[in-house]
């Protein structure tokens, strides 16, 4: 065993013990309790949830990249999707899709149709439109106080639950027509047939009397109780939708139980077991051995994500592979005799970044540039230029401590309660400044670089970390709040999608195909960084927790962003035509960018790599796949109009199994990305196998 391996195996090890010490619940630190860290601040840009959430909710720091986001933004009338079903609420009505799904070349979407609404006869309650009254990592519930009727929406179930909460008159209305309408002698099942094919199952948990008023409308009689609407994709489903019908969630959560795991537990109402549904990346971390479930691999519904199969079980046991978190590369840089080259690159690129304060106050670029010289102090330090380091310190700490004291001048970090989290002073009165980060977008990305810089200066100066402690959790505990503590400062997880098992970024803003998130490289650096920021405190529940976070993150990434020909996910039209997508979308996979369009393959492939560290190795550990990308962005390489920036993630890559190749490419390079340096690169290339 090598010394470097030898470490990384020490290192495991002691990683285990410490977890094996932990709370078998994983909890970060929670905020201080004297109050807020930082200024307070009224944003004039952020949207009043006060219509949508239920006055208890409102006391309480509320999402704002949920999965549900939709429904509590402007008219609350865009749809979500929820596996397998997309939900739009709208006139006191909530409208299911089981969405087709369209494939191009350049994008796969899911086309909302209305296959069925649901309504009721409306009291002069003021309200009329939904109000969440309670949510969770995996639901939502949402009543309708004008219609007596309450949705229990939760990812996954192939049942829509809907409880009617007083004797009401339903409808049940479609766009297309119904053929058929039938029910069983207790009247408690009810089939009814669409002329596009589809067969809707309607289960209630009483007597309720349907009938076809018009060839697009059902009434029933007075009912109240519980019904739950399903698809029956196939004549073989229904004796499974009947076995299951009687048991419902209500909602569900994710419980951080060991290193590297997760769980699901619902809390379910009603009779039997549990029917949910997995998605791929689900079925491949499933533990079946540690919990009594079941799957039914011929049970399944499309998604824009790939298969969903049919798992009965009330609690799922989620394992992942143990990731490296490590401050240098993770194998050690092989070649000695390369270190005076890239202590030649380091002396030049300290110089150049130290000479001059940071000229930008836009927070996701300041944050660049102070990664990117804390990227330049570790490689100092794996290279043993330790001369260098102290300069790098010093300007770090100028850099940095007047965001964290809040006397930067031009932007810094504010407090704002309404929804409950940090955004910036420029982001409080304009909701396009700083990547709209004042509308909680790219809160884990411009954070994640923040806490890259401080961890690494927490770790050479202990005295500077512990001086300025308060202010680094409370920037961690932004995104990374796992606590369900109603006097949290933060929401749980701000931009973390337990269901979908990874992140999204586009914060308070309503869009037609939900959450979105491109650059999931940037997300995966985000809780890296908070796992750094856990090694440099000695906080082994925050790297624990950033860990799995990361661990997640990049499976998703390698399952829905690196695309895959013959893999089963994504349809071969555009599998021929793309190697990596640009914006994964709730219900859209897309090849254009927010900044480029989709024949940029040089940006597609740089804006999911970027920033290089020890953790990119992990994200693209599969090196054939690598290849793939490098030769199919290989042609845009030579447009006009290409950067020696966006080359730069090229030849990165490249150097996974053409290393000299890209070595002399980088050499030549001209610019780089505002992250990165040539003496990263240097660091990468040479520190490849």
């Amino acid at each position: 065993m090598s010394s470097s391996k030898m470490t990384w195996f020490i290192f495991i090890l002691a990683f285990s013990f410490l977890q094996s010490q932990a709370s078998r619940i994983l909890v970060s630190k929670p905020a201080p309790a004297t109050g807020f860290v930082f200024p307070q601040v009224q944003s004039t840009v952020l949207p009043d949830p006060s219509p949508f959430f239920s006055s208890n909710l409102l006391q309480t720091p509320l999402p704002t990249n949920s999965f549900f986001q939709n429904f509590v933004l402007n008219n609350g009338d865009t749809p979500e999707y929820f596996h397998p079903y997309s939900f739009r609420f709208s006139d006191s009505s909530l409208t299911l899709s089981y969405p087709t799904r369209i494939a191009t070349s350049a994008s796969i979407l899911q086309n909302f149709t209305a296959d069925l609404t649901i309504s009721a006869e409306q009291t002069q309650t003021q309200q009329q439109h939904q109000v969440v009254s309670s949510f969770s990592d995996l639901g939502v519930t949402l009543d309708i106080p004008s219609s007596n009727l309450r949705f229990f929406l939760v990812k996954g179930s192939p049942y829509l639950t809907c409880n009617v909460s007083v004797p009401t008159a339903l409808s049940i209305s479609t766009t297309h027509a119904i053929a058929s309408l039938s029910s069983d002698t207790k009247q408690t099942k009810h089939t009814i047939s669409l002329n596009n094919n589809q067969t809707w199952l309607l289960y209630s948990s009483s007597k309720i009397g349907l009938t076809k008023t018009n060839p697009s409308l059902i009434t029933s009689d007075s009912f109240s109780g519980v019904i739950r609407v399903a698809l029956s994709p196939g004549s073989d489903f229904k004796k499974v939708l009947d076995q299951f019908s009687k048991s419902y969630p209500v909602s569900g959560e994710a419980l951080f139980t060991e290193a590297f795991g997760l769980e699901y537990q619902w809390e379910k109402k009603g009779d039997g077991e549990l029917l949910m549904l997995a998605h791929p990346l689900h079925l491949q971390l499933l533990s079946v051995k540690d919990r009594n479930v079941t799957v039914l691999d011929h049970f399944r519904y499309r998604s824009i994500d790939g298969d969903l199969v049919g798992v009965v079980g009330d609690s799922w046991v989620l394992k992942t592979q143990s990731i490296p978190i490590t401050w240098h590369s993770i194998n050690g840089i092989k070649e000695k005799a390369s270190i005076p080259d890239i202590v030649a690159a380091l002396n030049k690129d300290v110089q150049a970044i130290t000479s001059t304060p940071v000229s930008t106050t836009a927070s996701y670029f300041y944050g660049k540039t102070i990664a990117k010289a804390a990227r330049l102090a570790l490689i100092a330090e794996e290279v043993g230029a330790n001369n260098v380091i102290p300069t790098i310190t010093k300007f770090l700490k100028n850099a940095i401590e007047p965001w964290l004291s809040g006397t930067f001048e031009g932007n810094g970090f504010l407090y704002e309660s309404k929804w409950g989290g940090l955004v910036t002073k420029n982001g409080a009165v304009d909701e396009g400044a700083d990547f709209g980060f004042g509308m909680y977008n790219d809160h884990h990305y411009h954070i994640g670089y923040f806490l890259y810089a401080i961890s690494v200066v927490a770790k050479l100066d202990q005295a500077w970390g512990l001086k300025f402690k308060d202010q680094a959790y409370s920037l961690a505990e932004d995104f990374m709040n796992i606590n369900r503590q109603q006097n949290s400062n933060y929401p749980r997880l701000r931009n973390f999608d337990f269901y979908n098992l990874h992140s999204w970024a586009g914060g308070l803003t309503e869009f037609e195909d939900g959450r979105n998130q491109e650059s999931s490289s940037e997300a995966v650096n985000g809780y890296y960084s908070a796992a750094l920021m856990g090694l440099a405190y000695g906080d082994t529940n925050l790297t624990a927790t950033g860990s799995l976070l990361a661990a997640l993150e990049i499976l998703a990434a390698q399952k829905w962003w690196h695309v895959h020909q013959g893999d089963g996910i994504y349809e071969d039209i555009f599998t021929s035509q793309n190697k990596i997508t640009g914006i994964v979308w709730s219900n859209k996979r897309d090849s254009g960018l927010w900044f480029a369009p989709p024949n940029a393959s040089e940006i597609r492939l740089g804006i999911q790599v970027l920033p290089i560290s020890p953790i990119t190795e992990v994200l693209y550990s599969n090196v054939s796949y690598v290849k793939e990308l490098v030769q199919w962005t290989a042609p845009a390489l030579t447009k006009e109009g290409v950067t020696d920036a966006w080359r730069g993630f090229d030849y990165s890559l490249e150097g996974m199994y053409n290393k000299q190749d890209a070595f002399q490419k980088i050499k030549n390079l001209s610019g780089f990305d505002d992250g990165d340096s040539l003496t990263n690169l240097l660091w990468w290339i040479y520190s490849r196998g």
